[in-house]
């Protein structure tokens, strides 16, 4: 009840409601509640209020996204990122060798050239006020894994000149760089991996470590002298023994540094038993958790898959879901179907803002959540 008539008193002082009115003031509505909350007029009234206070402020802010999976962009992509609300996101472009990682940088920046209408290449935090101001798109362009550097630590300078601003130090193997999440062993940095983040460090590319091993995830954000990004990832706490999830004491070292992680919207990554155990609902419990641990400065949203959502994009048993039998190890517990239904489309932000504020959170929480995070994190680590 508080939560809706703190919705209905701006909303009011908005004109949303009674444009004009003067006669319906916010004594009157209120009392009305109070003598019959109960009623089917008051209930939809102040569910009425609390959607609309929602959509308003959703409307308004900045929106951004962790980490987009941009592999097979299209048509039907902008299609889906123009209902989306975004303000920027972060692409995962596909790496592989140096080549490769250089010619699917070259490839979005040429997208991004292209469709110089609806989207802006990020390189500064200024990138994403100017987004929001031309109704534009601010896109990140960065890797989900360090193999373009090869051993040579010369390739980073080259990678962060063609665009590159923020890597993941691993996947979930191992790397020259450390361990990933799914490696047998736990080692941490090797040397070469410390001196990757360094330069990473001195050139201003955020350094990520949502699929490090547990070690390599404690030594990258002591080391780094930056904020470091955790942005696609979940809660150990809520999820137990998945190798993707990080425990409270890294999410608590990573926000000490300044850092912010990103709750993954892949929702067998956020719970067992899809649909019934794990809902839009467990999603909300990640942020909570996440918040209460690192702090309501340091967490973000992330999808990790394509804008349109998995099943727009023709996600189906056999092309997603069996293929990562095999791909992945049993620790991952890959299920089918592997989304949450309210995240899988495009309005899926709007929908955690609305979960978000009938848990009581404010205004302002709720933008800091949704993307005014992110643009904090990379006014501190990114150099125009």
């Amino acid at each position: 009840m508080n939560t809706q008539r703190r919705n209905l008193s701006k909303l009011l002082s908005l004109g949303a409601f009674f444009p004009g009115q003067a006669a319906y003031s916010l004594n009157t509505i209120l009392e009305s509640i109070n003598t019959d909350p109960n009623s089917e007029f008051n209930k939809q009234l102040l569910y009425n209020i609390g959607e609309k206070g929602v959509e308003k402020l959703y409307k308004k802010a900045i929106v951004n996204d962790g980490l987009v999976i941009v592999r097979n962009w299209n048509e039907e992509s902008f299609k889906a990122l123009a209902k989306t609300g975004y303000t920027g996101f972060n692409a995962s472009v596909v790496s592989g060798d140096f080549n490769r990682g250089m010619e699917n940088l070259t490839k979005w920046q040429n997208i991004i050239k292209n469709n110089s209408d609806k989207l802006i290449l990020a390189k500064s935090v200024e990138d994403y006020y100017k987004a929001k101001k031309e109704d534009k798109v601010a896109v990140m362009l960065g890797f989900q894994n360090a193999t373009m550097l090869g051993k040579s630590i010369k390739n980073v300078d080259t990678l962060y000149d063609a665009g590159m601003r923020w890597m993941q130090l691993t996947y979930n193997e191992r790397n020259y760089i450390g361990d990933g999440s799914t490696e047998r062993t736990n080692c941490g940095l090797s040397d070469f991996g410390v001196e990757v983040v360094d330069r990473m460090n001195e050139l201003g590319i955020i350094v990520d470590l949502s699929h490090c091993g547990e070690q390599t995830t404690n030594e990258g954000i002591a080391h780094s002298k930056a904020p470091v990004s955790i942005n696609h990832s979940m809660c150990e706490a809520l999820h137990k023994n998945h190798p993707r999830a990080k425990r409270d004491e890294q999410i608590k070292a990573m926000a000490d540094k300044g850092g912010v992680m990103g709750i993954i919207c892949l929702g067998y990554m956020i719970g067992p038993n899809l649909g019934t155990d794990t809902t839009l609902e467990t999603y909300v419990d990640h942020i909570d958790h996440a918040v209460k641990i690192g702090g309501i400065d340091h967490v973000g949203l992330a999808i990790d898959y394509p804008i349109e959502g998995l099943e727009a994009n023709g996600a189906t048993r056999e092309n997603w879901y069996v293929p990562r039998l095999t791909r992945f190890k049993p620790s991952y517990k890959v299920q089918w179907p592997p989304w949450i239904p309210e995240l899988d489309k495009t309005s899926r932000y709007l929908e955690v803002a609305k979960v978000l504020d009938k848990r009581g959170y404010s205004t302002g929480d709720i933008e800091k959540i949704l993307g005014l995070n992110w643009l904090r994190l990379y006014k501190e680590t990114l150099k125009p």
